[in-house]
């Protein structure tokens, strides 16, 4: 990357954005648009249209439409694979434009960014493109007589609803093996960070995939979230967020046609360091990348960190070490570690997560401040907190920001009572040059992806999602393609 380009890229007027539906841009029924404020400096960068149920059925129908005509669901695999590489091209051309634009909407460093949305959105969907031809029906083993045949079907319609985070990378981790396996997509991107997303389906569309199989409509998660979850033809939901909003979109399930939800949830991730760690210095700097990286939003940011009681001072004291060098500033410069909290909404929850943390006895030994108020800005210090104890609520709730809780550990079954005191399950961290340790770890810690000396970096090829109350949704790797069909027995008597 270029300093130099994101400069020049940083101040682009952005254009007031409707929604993308039938291969073009509609506005909102009621014609209401909504700010978009940049984290960066609390200023508007332009509108979107603002939603509604109607919008949601004109999407709904269109999917539909496409999908019942056969256009895209019918295509043969060669087909749709050679127009999802045309998207990922098309996206990694973009790429630089597109990471600004997301930095500039929800606030994350400009270095994360770009590989983290755009690069890792181009390979989500160039992954998924090529699956397409390698997914086999079945034979099934019956008598003589008879051939049963298993075929994997498109669902239908597919409602996707992301959050503001990292919204190209998760919303391709489920609109790729959706479009892949055939299906049409209706797009919920989160209100704070639907900018991107948009431009994503405007690229579909020139890529060449036909009108209606991907469309956006933007707004209120109360209303167009509401209005898809209840839709009586949307065959699916694929939902990351919270744990209150997934509930909801089980009760709507229920409410309708039983759709079926898939929910990737919160995370309160634990990261466990053995006094037998093969290397102190790289894991209190991974430690560090691995909570405040993206001012601490990121599902499975390791926010509790768990410390063998003999190393407890010298690692914290390493910690603190880089910790206190890692930049808060500005997202479009290479320079920035911590970018902004997406909103001032988010920057209040957290500043409460730590204030009340004190309340219960905890102690703030670094940070715990808003920082660079006077740009208008969303901005908070890299926060350690410590003398933390399993039933705080620091300790059990999920803050999505750059505060980590520090708790002491003596026996490896301490450490494990203490990562499973939560209702999370959805990564976790153990740091040990003890094989035996490591498998142990592994197989008794409640959580969906377990790192051992690293944390994060799982990609495309591994599963993503959780345990307990971080959901029961898995993105990523084949595995995901198969929420996206339905089997279908053919039984033929010969």
């Amino acid at each position: 990357m270029d300093q130099g380009k994101i400069d020049l890229l940083r101040n682009n007027i952005i254009a007031d954005q409707s929604h993308w539906i039938d291969g073009k841009a509609v506005s909102a029924s009621n014609n209401k648009q909504m700010d978009v404020l940049s984290p960066i400096n609390g200023k508007r960068l332009c509108t979107i249209a603002e939603g509604t149920a109607a919008d949601v059925d004109a999407a709904v129908k269109s999917a539909r439409a496409v999908f019942e005509k056969g256009t895209w669901s019918r295509a043969t695999p060669a087909e749709r694979k050679k127009k999802l590489l045309k998207l990922a091209d098309l996206i990694e051309a973009h790429a630089l434009e597109l990471a600004v634009l997301g930095s500039r909407d929800n606030g994350t460093e400009i270095g994360m960014s770009y590989k983290a949305e755009p690069l890792s959105a181009a390979g989500t969907f160039r992954y998924y493109a090529e699956a397409i031809d390698k997914v086999y029906g079945e034979i099934a083993p019956t008598s003589h007589d008879v051939l049963a045949l298993v075929h994997k079907e498109p669902l239908g319609v597919i409602g996707v609803i992301v959050p503001w985070n990292f919204p190209m990378m998760i919303g391709a981790w489920k609109i790729a093996p959706a479009l892949a396996a055939g299906n049409s997509v209706v797009l919920k991107p989160p209100e704070i960070a639907s900018l991107t997303l948009l431009q994503m389906a405007k690229l579909a569309t020139e890529a060449g995939i036909p009108d209606g199989v991907f469309n956006v409509v933007t707004g209120h998660g109360a209303v167009v979230g509401e209005a898809l979850g209840l839709h009586m033809d949307v065959d699916c939901i694929a939902f990351t967020g919270s744990g209150r909003t997934g509930r909801r979109l089980l009760e709507y399930a229920a409410r309708s046609n039983i759709k079926r939800v898939y929910l990737e949830l919160g995370g309160k991730s634990p990261n466990i360091v053995f006094a037998d760690a093969p290397n102190l210095d790289i894991a209190a700097k991974t430690s560090a990348f691995g909570i405040f990286r993206n001012a601490g939003q990121v599902c499975v940011a390791g926010s509790r960190l768990l410390v063998q009681s003999s190393i407890y001072d010298s690692f914290m004291e390493k910690l603190h070490a880089v910790s206190t060098k890692m930049k808060v500033g500005d997202p479009l410069s290479l320079a920035t570690d911590i970018g902004a909290v997406s909103s001032e909404v988010q920057l209040s929850q957290n500043l409460s997560f730590v204030s009340g943390a004190e309340t219960e006895g905890a102690k703030v030994s670094l940070g715990g401040k808003r920082v660079m108020a006077e740009t208008g800005g969303s901005y908070m210090q890299a926060t350690i907190v410590e003398n933390v104890n399993s039933n705080m609520r620091l300790a059990r709730e999920e803050v999505f920001g750059p505060v980590l809780a520090v708790l002491k550990f003596d026996t490896a079954e301490e450490a494990v009572k203490l990562a499973n005191a939560t209702d999370y399950g959805l990564a976790a961290a153990v740091w040990t040059s003890n094989i035996s340790t490591a498998h142990r770890m592994v197989r008794a810690i409640r959580a969906g992806v377990v790192h051992v000396n690293t944390y994060g970096g799982a990609d495309i090829t591994v599963p993503m999602g959780g345990f307990k109350q971080s959901g029961f949704g898995r993105d990523k790797s084949l595995r995901a393609m198969e929420k996206y069909y339905d089997l279908k027995t053919a039984w033929i008597a010969l």
